[in-house]
């Protein structure tokens, strides 16, 4: 076999593990999007309150968010292709348990082992992206691949979460993982090439992950039991103390233990700690949106589930088609400062047109614009931060900083979420529990002091951005460190 031949074999195979890898992250956006458009029928149908409603999501989020720094490391120890077929069976079996689920403690906990699978899944996708592809442009175009992927999924979850709760019910939402799960633990047994990782003698550091998972969970469950369906402020501060003891153990752990699941030390790179930062508190903004713009739509303007998913299907089509024939050719030529600068404007913009929505309002005028505007933010600002959070990573530790990075979204998430969504119900001043036009206005109220707090997590991200290298590139070392 000649080197031409090789070659061409080669790049075949890494289009088609790349496929896999993109039709696995399609699957867990899908779900999070879908769920999304779907939790006014999930109240409705279970009877839940609204810090209930809110945990559908962040139950999902805290674990997946907890658990990928520990899953990417087991994925860099034992090897990545079997962490990512073994999360995609745990997700898949967890998509089981919540559309079998009857009771919000079921549906959450199901949601909270969903989001386990998810971690083990997520937290390997970039890292094998990575391994895969040069550093370079060919990375950035993998890279924005997948985050073209994840924005598509917002599509096809937002859509296909409308249809399936008009026509089927919100159940299925969940039992439409099961085929889609069991084909990709076929193909990916089949296209991903088996790794081995570094083996067991370099340690998973469990008591690091329960540390870090249960700080997490705490700080989420404190932010959340600010609202008036929470339990107040003086139990919400003493979480978030508990919170703050444990990450400050895991921070101890890490320096002290044999092998942690952390290397700190990565940290000093600005690149590595500015990218994170800056795609938590987007991320966060993005989530708390994404929750409070559904329940605008469907309990303030009167849309159903399918209307609502159409409604997302143009927002998510700007960001995929930004993310996928912008921001790679604007972050090689322009460099990732400027492309987040621009998109982090954008978003601001977004913010500020929905933080005036009005209680009689109408989607094309008061919503739609808003929502174009954050698609080309989002398409700019998510495959910017994560190329330049994996600037210099190797195959050694491309897991464990994939991990770092989903961490920062997912846990950015949660707490954007449930800080954006108890800010809104403690705005709505107890007139949520009225009718009519007096309910529509009380929920407007809230929905708009939500919005004016993802407006300040995109300042905060703004001002991150701002401290980033003006001439940095992925490909560079650390660009941060050229200055």
């Amino acid at each position: 076999m000649d080197v031409a031949e090789t070659a061409v074999r080669t790049a075949r195979s890494g289009r088609s593990a790349l496929a896999v890898l993109a039709t696995g992250q399609l699957m867990l956006i899908v779900d999070g999007t879908g769920v999304a458009v779907a939790l006014p029928k999930i109240r409705e149908d279970l009877g839940l309150a609204g810090a209930e409603l809110s945990w559908v999501v962040n139950g999902y989020l805290v674990a997946f968010g907890g658990l990928l720094l520990l899953c990417g490391r087991l994925g860099d120890l034992f090897g990545r292709r079997r962490v990512f077929l073994g999360g995609i069976a745990v997700f898949t079996a967890a998509s089981a348990l919540c559309g079998a689920a009857g009771s919000a403690a079921p549906l959450v906990a199901a949601r909270f082992v969903q989001g386990v699978g998810c971690a083990m899944a997520g937290s390997v996708i970039t890292g094998m992206v990575v391994v895969l592809f040069p550093e370079g442009r060919e990375r950035v175009r993998a890279i924005t691949v997948i985050a073209f992927v994840a924005a598509g999924g917002g599509s096809v979850g937002a859509l296909g979460g409308g249809v399936l709760t008009e026509l089927a019910g919100w159940r299925w939402m969940f039992l439409v993982n099961l085929p889609i799960g069991a084909l990709l633990l076929v193909f990916g047994r089949r296209t991903l090439a088996p790794d081995h990782g570094g083996g067991r003698d370099g340690g998973a550091d469990l008591l690091g992950a329960a540390l870090v998972t249960g700080g997490l969970m705490l700080l989420v469950l404190a932010i959340g039991g600010l609202g008036p369906d929470g339990f107040g402020a003086a139990p919400s501060a003493v979480l978030a103390g508990a919170g703050v003891a444990l990450l400050a153990g895991f921070v101890l752990r890490q320096r002290r233990a044999a092998a942690p699941l952390l290397e700190l030390s990565m940290f000093r790179s600005r690149a590595l700690s500015g990218g994170n930062l800056l795609q938590a508190l987007f991320v966060g903004a993005m989530f708390g949106f994404q929750y409070l713009v559904t329940l605008y739509l469907q309990e303030v303007l009167g849309l159903d589930s399918l209307e609502t998913g159409l409604a997302y299907l143009v927002a998510s089509a700007v960001i995929g088609a930004t993310s996928l024939g912008l921001a790679g050719p604007l972050i090689v030529r322009l460099g990732v400062r400027r492309v987040l600068l621009a998109g982090l404007g954008a978003g601001a913009l977004a913010f500020g047109w929905l933080a005036r929505v009005p209680d009689a309002g109408a989607f094309a005028v008061d919503v739609l614009p808003a929502m174009l505007v954050l698609g080309v933010s989002a398409g700019l600002v998510l495959p910017a931060a994560t190329a330049l959070a994996m600037t210099g990573a190797s195959d050694a530790d491309s897991g464990v900083r994939s991990g770092v990075t989903g961490t920062a979204q997912q846990v950015g998430g949660a707490l954007g979420l449930a800080a954006m969504a108890a800010l809104a119900a403690a705005a709505t001043g107890g007139g949520d529990g009225a009718s009519g036009a007096a309910r529509r206005a009380a929920l407007t109220d809230g929905y708009r002091a939500g919005f004016v707090a993802g407006a300040v997590l995109i300042a905060l991200a703004a001002v991150v951005a701002l401290a980033l290298p003006r001439d940095g590139r992925p490909g560079d070392a650390d660009p941060v460190d050229q200055l």
